[in-house]
């Protein structure tokens, strides 16, 4: 009898560690952070999601997810870039429902009608796509943008709306489309593997009656594996009304996220990742 329990017990254990919405990075999807650590706890919101985004049985990358404010806190991948058609269907989280939920991202309406889900219980643990109906100078921006995969169910698996935030549709558009598209491309030449981490600071504006905030801040750092000797880093930040980006060391981003999360000092990747 105590061995059958035991078995339960593990196999409950090993089960929550597969799961899609899990206890922590380091033990289920460390891969998406550099030395496979991810940012300390300073970013850690009050009602934390911890998200290893899961499309067809593949993990693509890592999101912190604040429950309450219904937005990402950050994205975390592995910037792998190339061609291909931008993905038109987007995907939400069911196991932020519960762990009964397939550990997949689905389609609203597979929730809905294969798993009977109301679209009520759905919202409450979750931002859904009428959220984001009918927006006025903001559109849907991606932490972790699909331009950033080199294959379809990669990219696919970027349109989960856990991945985004309310973002000024001239910034989106803009400078950090200029970021994404054209500085990285710049500075990651001679990376072997560069370590992606995107988030949102939140502000104190919301979009949904109230549901959804909409950022105050949208921030990106990298952390670059030139060789064994050498790893460079570089960061930007930008304030979501306005279409400018800020080009920083990772260091004085880690500083400011640190003075507007006001949670205790940043620190967003291992410390052999350069600070200067």
């Amino acid at each position: 009898m105590l061995g059958l329990l035991l078995l339960q017990v593990l196999a409950c254990c090993l089960w929550l560690g597969h799961s899609e919405v899990v206890k922590s990075f380091e033990t289920s999807c460390p891969q998406f952070f550099f030395r496979e650590i991810p940012p300390n706890e300073a970013l850690v919101p009050q009602n934390p999601a911890w998200i290893c985004q899961r499309y067809k049985n593949q993990y693509y990358f890592a999101t912190l997810y604040n429950r309450k404010m219904r937005i990402p806190v950050y994205s975390a991948y592995i910037y792998q870039p190339g061609p291909g058609k931008r993905p038109k269907t987007w995907l939400v989280q069911p196991q932020l429902i519960g762990p009964t939920y397939p550990k997949t991202m689905e389609k609203e309406w597979t929730l809905l009608n294969r798993y009977n889900v109301s679209l009520e219980k759905l919202s409450q643990s979750q931002a859904i796509l009428h959220d984001y109906k009918n927006l006025t100078g903001l559109n849907r921006g991606h932490l972790n943008p699909n331009g950033h995969h080199d294959d379809y169910s990669s990219r696919v698996a970027t349109f989960t709306l856990t991945n985004i935030v309310p973002q000024d549709e001239k910034l989106n558009g803009g400078a950090w489309n200029n970021y994404e598209q054209q500085t990285m491309i710049r500075r990651t030449q001679g990376c072997t593997t560069t370590y992606v981490i995107v988030g949102a600071v939140p502000g104190n504006n919301y979009i949904a009656k109230g549901r959804v905030n909409k950022p105050s801040h949208l921030w990106s750092a990298a952390c670059c594996v030139v060789d064994n000797n050498y790893i460079k880093a570089w960061a930007v930040i930008a304030e979501n009304d306005k279409n400018q980006v800020q080009l920083l060391t990772l260091g004085e981003l880690e500083d400011t996220l640190t003075e507007l999360y006001g949670r205790g000092q940043v620190s967003l990747f291992d410390s052999d990742c350069p600070r200067e």
